[in-house]
């Protein structure tokens, strides 16, 4: 069984909006809306500190649909307009969507929308058109820290892929050499441990991405 996701390293995440600006740019997302948001987690004070400066923690979390393993939003949807593909990922298939919402309530994260002039519900796709080609989700791919991979959850997460960093491709900085090589994140991050792997809160539904956070106090719900 296949369960596509994404992995963030989130000590890896300046909190550029790369990912949101690539997700809004490649899914023409209507202004107002957002199917990848970056939220700012702290500054908080640091464990047994003073709570000032430099006695303070702060990371960037990504949010977006978590493709869940059961989702919660499959489950209420009264037209199966919302449903689960092969390949793990939760799609809408706006033909049979009326708008009623439900799915938009029954969502833990809150990553779903009513696009107005449509009269259907959004959300990230994890850009199925891409990844059905074998191309990387935009977020990914435009990731500037290269803190984001994509690959089955099932694999492990020290396969998940992204583009090629330009220290290893002998200085090669072109688009084609980034676009069509790639990293696994275990090539290219930091050692972890079992501790350090968090996912958002799981109401039931078994959210499938994952976030990596080292030295720093996990604030994002979940385990």
């Amino acid at each position: 069984m296949t369960q596509y996701a994404i992995a963030t390293d989130l000590n890896r995440c300046v909190g550029c909006l790369a990912c949101s600006a690539a997700c809004k740019s490649a899914n023409e997302v209507p202004i107002g809306n957002f199917w990848n948001k970056t939220l700012r987690i702290g500054p908080n004070p640091t464990k047994g500190g003073s709570g000032q400066f430099p006695d303070v923690e702060l990371y960037f979390l990504t949010v977006q649909c978590q493709h869940c393993v059961n989702p919660a939003c499959v489950e209420v949807c009264p037209t199966g307009a919302s449903h689960k593909l092969e390949d793990g990922t939760v799609q809408i298939d706006k033909s049979k969507c009326i708008g009623c919402q439900f799915c938009a309530m029954a969502c833990p994260y809150g990553v779903r929308y009513l696009n107005e002039e449509e009269r259907v519900v959004e959300k990230c796709t994890l850009c199925e058109q891409k990844i059905a080609q074998d191309e990387l989700p935009p977020c990914v791919a435009q990731c500037s820290a290269r803190a984001r991979f994509f690959g089955d959850i099932e694999k492990g997460v020290g396969t998940f892929e992204a583009p090629w960093v330009v220290p290893v491709t002998g200085g090669d900085v072109s688009y084609e050499k980034q676009s069509k090589t790639r990293i696994t994140l275990e090539e290219c991050v930091q050692p972890f441990s079992e501790s350090d792997v968090h996912h958002l809160p799981n109401a039931g539904n078994d959210p499938s991405f994952v976030y990596i956070l080292r030295d720093r106090t996990w604030q994002g719900g979940g385990e």
